[in-house]
């Protein structure tokens, strides 16, 4: 049972309260692809570079995650994203956007990945989206996407289309109140899996994460960190953790979403401690387990009867 994300694979330009990193790997499909490579045997991606990207395969390749659905434009230059974070790392301005190849992104899927039980649908058009859902001769078990407001704004016609096809939905909470309408994220939650999603991640940053479907609430905790360093791909690496946790199980139930969004949440704290890629390409099996105690320290409780 394999799992194929399909999104960004990218260079990045990042500037913290903490520092500077210029042209560092990234992109959607980079973090999800890292991340779930610790819960998953079998991560393959889609996406397209240019052939400047040259030797930095090597990072997928020494996680074993197949690139197979990696195109590379002969001539052509990757994706380029650079940006700055405030003094709150919760905001940021965004500098330079060069599509570069991504602006004729046509999702191509080799006939290796034809066996997908699992798809992460990354943060990409809504039509490439649907494009790469239809290319798959069967519908996966379990198929996740994750949009952002960009996309509600621009493509939101589009964006309901994917909506109508997929299991689960994560966004975060202002993206959440937009889609639907409504302030209240328990009224917004009940509107969006009325749009056709099974389940809904609403995430919250810094306060966590809520997990609603089923009729069931889950609410999961954030972990506080003493140094946040680059939050960029955070969001790519939840969701790569949770999918590749629910592929790593092969049951897909409310019981475990909710310890998929506790592995994707751990993994998501990592990726912040370092730039770019950095703490995900020297993370060790140990630290995540250390790490998923850590979360669930946080949340465990007794009540005496009183």
């Amino acid at each position: 049972m394999s799992l194929v994300i399909v999104g960004t694979v990218a260079f990045d330009a990042i500037e913290t309260p903490f520092g500077k990193a210029d042209r560092v790997v990234g992109g959607a499909a980079t973090f999800a692809g890292l991340a779930a490579s610790f819960l998953c045997d079998e991560v393959k991606l889609i996406s397209v570079v240019g052939e400047d990207f040259g030797h930095n395969i090597d990072l997928f390749e020494d996680r074993n995650i197949d690139t197979t659905g990696i195109e590379v434009i002969s001539g052509g230059k990757s994706f380029f994203w650079s940006g700055r974070y405030h003094s709150d790392m919760n905001s940021r301005d965004t500098l330079v956007t060069d599509l570069n190849v991504l602006a004729d992104f046509d999702p191509k899927i080799p006939e290796s990945y034809q066996d997908c039980s699992y798809l992460l649908l990354g943060n990409l058009t809504p039509q490439v989206q649907i494009t790469a859902l239809e290319r798959l001769r069967n519908k996966p078990k379990l198929v996740v996407l994750d949009t952002m407001n960009f996309w509600m704004n621009v493509a939101l016609e589009d964006l309901m289309r994917v909506l109508e096809k997929v299991d689960v939905l994560t966004i975060n909470d202002a993206e959440a109140r937009q889609l639907s309408g409504e302030y209240s994220l328990v009224k917004a939650a009940e509107k969006i899996l009325a749009m056709g999603p099974s389940y809904l991640i609403i995430k919250k940053g810094e306060h966590g994460a809520l997990l609603f479907g089923e009729g069931q609430i889950f609410s999961a905790p954030a972990l506080p960190l003493a140094d946040v360093f680059d939050p960029t791909g955070a969001g790519d690496a939840f969701a790569g953790g949770f999918i590749g946790y629910l592929a790593r199980v092969k049951t897909v139930n409310f019981a475990n979403m909710k310890n998929a969004i506790i592995y994707g949440s751990a993994l998501a704290s990592f990726c912040v401690e370092k730039f770019g890629t950095e703490r995900l390409e020297n993370l060790t099996q140990a630290e995540i387990v250390d790490r998923i105690q850590q979360f669930i320290a946080l949340a465990k409780f007794e009540i005496s009867e009183f």
